[in-house]
């Protein structure tokens, strides 16, 4: 991999669940047990909040650079396989509530 490769892009993808309770625990796990999903798909972190006004909404956010070419063609990435499977394991554990953004820095911070 080069370091300055000027074809990635660095996006961040937000997850918007509501849990059947509180309990982050099984989230969680859940979330830590799918690292290496993210690091293929070019995830460099991730960080799992709960709204403290509503305990059952969490969103998650994962940091990932990917080359802009299969940025530009996002919609077909998500009709892989593995993909479609991850998504699966979310919406059955949360009961179909997931909701899913893509998102660019436009801060200008980084």
């Amino acid at each position: 991999m080069i370091a300055n490769d000027k074809s990635k892009v660095h996006r961040i993808l937000q997850l918007k669940i509501r849990a059947p309770g509180a309990d982050v625990t099984q989230l969680l796990s859940f979330a830590k047990a799918n690292v290496p999903f993210y690091q293929i798909m070019g995830g460099k972190s991730f960080r799992f909040l709960r709204n403290v006004d509503d305990p059952a909404q969490f969103i998650v956010l994962i940091d990932y650079e990917t080359h802009e070419a299969i940025e530009l063609n996002r919609h077909s990435v998500a009709s892989d396989p593995a993909v479609r499977t991850f998504l699966q394991g979310w919406r059955a554990m949360l009961g179909g509530a997931v909701e899913i953004d893509v998102y660019e820095d436009v801060s200008g911070a980084g």
